[in-house]
C-alpha cells in the first residue's frame, strides 16, 4: 500500500516537471523555424530574400522567399521597419503577451515556498502512515496479525505436547465458550510462557494466531518504553482499548521481562518510566474495569525478574513451562523440520534425536538447515546421514578451521591433550560415552573431545560430577606426563575454568562438601540489575569463605589425582591414541574404543569429509599404522557433553 502511494506521488512529480519543461521550452517560436542572428536577418532583408515578417515585441518571426521559416530577436531599433518597407517585405504586428509573462513570473516567485510546503505535507503524511506520528507517541504499536502466507498451526509445533495442550484449550474456549461456562469455568485472563531460549514460545504464539479465528495482536515488551515520560502507560491503555473494540481477541507480548521487571530493581527507583508502564499494565489486566474477552499471552526466558504482582492469578492465571524437548520430542521436531528437505534412505530421525541431548527446537532447526547447506555445497540432490552428522558436529563443536596453520609440535601436543581427556573418560565409569575426538581446530578450540549421554538426564549425581572433573584434568596431565611440567600450555584454560566452576557449585550450591554440609553459600551473588537488588553483598564470614576455597581446592586436587593415576597406569594407551589422532585427525567413539582394544582402524572414505562425492572406483581400505596393544580399559555409561579443549 505504501509502495503504491509513493509510486503515484513520484508519477505526479514527474508529470509536473515535464509540464514545466515543456512550458519554458515552448515560446512564440513557430515549430520548425530556424533561429537567426539579427545581423544575418538584416543581411537577408537587404538581399531581398525575406517575404514576410511578424513582429511581437522583441521577437520577429517570418518566412523567406523560398518558403523557409525563421525567427530572431531584435534590439530596440527604429530603423528596422523602414528597412523592411524598402525591401518590400510584408509586415504584420502582434501585441506583446504581458499577461502570460506576468502570470508565470508570479508562479516562479512562489515556487520555492510551494515546494517547502509540499515537502512538509509529504513528510507529515509519511509519519502518520508509518505509525510514528509526530503527535501520537502514546498510540499502541501492537500489530494485528493477518498473515496468510507462512501461517503456523499446531501441526507445526512438536515436542512440547503439554504446553501445546494448555494453549489448545484456550483456542477451544474462544471457539466454544459454552462448553466451559456450563460448569462455571471462566476463560483464563492471561497465560505466561516460560522457558529457555529457542524452545518454541514465540512459535506457540504464532500457532495460536493461526488456529484461533479471533483478532490476534502482537507486540514486543521493548515497544512500550520510549524516551518520553508517560508514553509506555499511554501505549498500554491504547493497546487494551484496541483489544476491547475487537473482543474476543488475543494480545501477545513477546519478551515481557523488558517491561515487567520487578519494581524497585535498578537505579531508576519509583520514578522509572518502566515502572509506570508496569503499573498501567497491572491495572489493565485486573483492575476496576473488566476486560472480558481479551486474553493476554506473554513469553519470557527470565521469570525470576518479573514482578510478583504480575504473576498472581487473575492476571497470569497460567504459567506454561516450555522446556527443552526429550528424545521423543526431539524426534518429532526433527520430522517437522525435515518435511521440506529431500532426505536420503539412510536418514533416521530417531538416531539424530538420541545424539542431540540438550538441543532446543531452534538448535534442531539449525541442524537440519546446516545439513541441507552442506549437501547443496557438495552438489547432492538429497540430504544423507553423513551431512546430518557433520552438521551436528558443527553445531555442537563449532566450524572446522582447516586453514589454520599449526606446527608439528603444536599438533603433537594437541593430540596428547585430547588423548588424555579420552583415556580418562573411557576409564571413568560415570563418564559419558565418547562421541568424537578431533585435533582439527573448531571454533575457538585447537581440539576437542565430545561426549554424549546415552539418554536424557534430569539431575546429576555427585559421582558423575567427580568423573567430569577428572576428565577435565586429563588434558593438562597428559601434557605434563609426556612433555614435562615446563612444557604445559594454556590449552587447558577452559578445562580449568570449567572444573573450578563445578567444584565451587558443588560446595556452595549443591551441598556436596562433607566439611560445610548441605548449606547454600553466596545466594545473593546474582548480577546487579537483573535481580531484585541494586548491590550485591556477601552473607558469609571470612573464615567460611576460606573454608569454601579449601574445599574447592580439595575437590579439584582429588580429580587431578584420579586423572594422574589413570594416565600413569595406561601411558601406553595414551601414546596409541595420540598417534591415531595424529594420523586420522578425527576419530569417532567406536574408532577410539577399537584402538584401545588393540584393533586397527579401517576406513573406506575420509570421515572428515562426509559431504564428499562418492568415487566411481572405491579406494582400497585404509588401515591404521598405529601399533596396537592388547590392554583393555574399563568401560562405563555416561551423560552430558563436555568439550575438552
Amino acid at each position: 500500500m505504501n509502495f503504491s502511494k509513493n509510486l503515484v506521488l513520484w508519477v505526479i512529480i514527474a508529470v509536473l516537471l515535464a509540464a514545466l519543461f515543456n512550458l519554458f521550452q515552448n515560446s512564440s517560436t513557430p515549430r520548425g523555424a530556424s533561429s537567426y542572428a539579427y545581423s544575418d536577418f538584416l543581411s537577408e532583408v537587404d538581399a531581398g530574400k525575406v517575404a514576410d515578417v511578424t513582429i511581437q515585441g522583441d521577437s520577429i518571426n517570418g518566412h523567406f522567399t523560398d518558403g523557409r521559416s525563421f525567427s530572431t530577436y531584435a534590439p530596440p531599433d527604429v530603423n528596422v521597419v523602414p528597412q523592411l518597407r524598402k525591401a518590400n517585405v510584408r509586415i504584420s504586428a502582434l501585441p506583446k503577451s504581458e499577461e502570460s509573462q506576468t502570470f508565470w513570473n508570479y508562479v516562479l516567485s512562489w515556487l520555492p515556498m510551494l515546494l517547502v510546503v509540499g515537502v512538509w505535507i509529504f513528510f507529515m503524511r509519511q509519519m502518520q502512515s508509518t505509525g510514528g506520528k509526530a503527535m501520537g507517541f502514546g498510540k499502541s504499536r501492537a500489530r494485528l496479525l493477518t498473515e496468510k502466507t507462512g501461517r503456523v498451526t499446531f501441526e507445526d509445533v512438536a515436542g512440547i505436547d503439554e504446553a501445546k495442550q494448555e494453549l489448545e484449550e484456550i483456542v477451544e474456549f474462544l471457539k466454544d465458550p459454552q462448553k466451559f461456562q456450563r460448569l462455571g469455568g471462566k476463560i483464563p485472563k492471561g497465560v505466561l510462557l516460560v522457558g529457555p531460549p529457542g524452545t518454541g514460545k514465540t512459535l506457540l504464539a504464532r500457532a495460536i494466531a493461526g488456529e484461533a479465528n479471533v483478532p490476534f495482536f502482537t507486540i514486543s515488551g521493548s515497544d512500550f518504553v520510549e524516551m518520553f515520560v508517560g508514553v509506555g502507560a499511554s501505549r498500554v491503555r491504547d493497546m487494551f482499548e484496541q483489544g476491547k473494540k475487537n473482543a474476543p481477541c488475543i494480545i501477545f507480548i513477546d519478551e515481557i521481562d523488558a517491561v515487567g521487571r520487578h519494581r524497585g530493581a535498578g537505579l531508576g527507583g519509583g520514578n522509572d518510566e518502566r515502572e509506570q508502564t508496569l503499573n498501567q499494565l497491572l491495572v489493565e489486566m485486573d483492575g476496576f474495569e473488566s476486560n472480558e474477552g481479551v486474553i493476554l499471552i506473554a513469553a519470557t526466558n527470565r521469570p525470576d525478574v518479573l514482578d510478583p504482582a504480575l504473576l498472581r492469578p487473575g492476571r497470569f492465571d497460567r504459567q506454561v513451562v516450555v522446556p527443552n524437548p526429550d528424545v521423543l520430542g526431539r524426534e518429532k521436531i526433527l520430522k517437522v523440520h525435515m518435511r521440506k528437505v529431500p532426505l536420503g534412505p539412510d536418514v533416521e530421525a530417531r538416531v539424530i534425536a538420541r545424539g542431540t541431548p540438550g538441543f532446543s527446537g531452534a538448535d534442531l532447526a539449525n541442524l537440519v538447515n546446516e545439513a541441507a547447506l552442506l549437501a547443496a555445497r557438495a552438489g547432492k540432490r538429497v540430504v544423507t546421514m553423513a551431512e546430518l552428522e557433520s552438521a551436528k558436529d558443527k553445531v555442537m563443536m563449532g566450524a572446522e578451521r582447516r586453514s589454520m596453520v599449526m606446527t608439528e609440535e603444536e599438533k603433537r601436543l594437541t593430540a596428547y591433550h585430547e588423548a588424555g581427556h579420552a583415556i580418562v573418560a573411557v576409564n571413568e565409569v560415570e563418564s559419558d560415552p565418547i562421541h568424537k575426538a578431533t585435533i582439527i581446530p573448531r571454533g575457538r578450540a585447537l581440539g576437542m573431545v565430545m561426549r554424549l549421554p546415552e539418554g536424557d538426564r534430569i539431575s546429576t549425581s555427585r559421582a558423575k560430577l567427580k568423573a567430569d572433573l577428572a576428565v577435565a584434568m586429563g588434558g593438562r596431565l597428559a601434557e605434563e606426563l609426556v612433555f614435562g611440567a615446563d612444557k604445559v600450555t594454556t590449552g587447558a584454560s577452559s578445562d580449568i575454568k570449567m572444573a573450578t566452576d563445578i567444584a565451587r557449585r558443588m560446595v556452595t550450591e549443591w551441598g556436596m562438601s562433607d566439611k560445610l554440609g548441605p548449606l547454600t553459600y553466596g545466594e545473593n551473588d546474582q548480577e546487579v540489575f537483573l535481580g531484585h537488588s541494586v548491590t550485591t553483598h556477601k552473607n558469609i564470614s571470612e573464615a567460611t569463605a576460606k573454608t569454601i576455597d579449601e574445599e574447592v581446592r580439595g575437590i579439584v586436587d582429588g580429580a587431578y589425582a584420579r586423572a594422574r593415576k589413570t594416565l600413569t597406569d595406561q601411558l601406553d594407551l595414551l601414546h596409541v591414541l595420540a598417534r591415531g589422532l595424529l594420523e586420522f585427525e578425527t576419530l569417532s567413539g567406536d574408532e577410539i574404543r577399537k584402538l584401545l582394544r588393540g584393533e586397527p582402524v579401517i576406513r573406506d572414505l575420509d570421515v572428515d569429509d562426509p559431504g564428499a562425492k562418492s568415487r566411481e572406483t572405491p579406494p582400497p581400505p585404509r588401515r591404521s599404522s598405529v601399533p596396537t596393544t592388547g590392554i583393555k580399559p574399563t568401560f562405563g555409561p555416561g551423560a552430558e557433553p563436555q568439550p575438552g579443549s
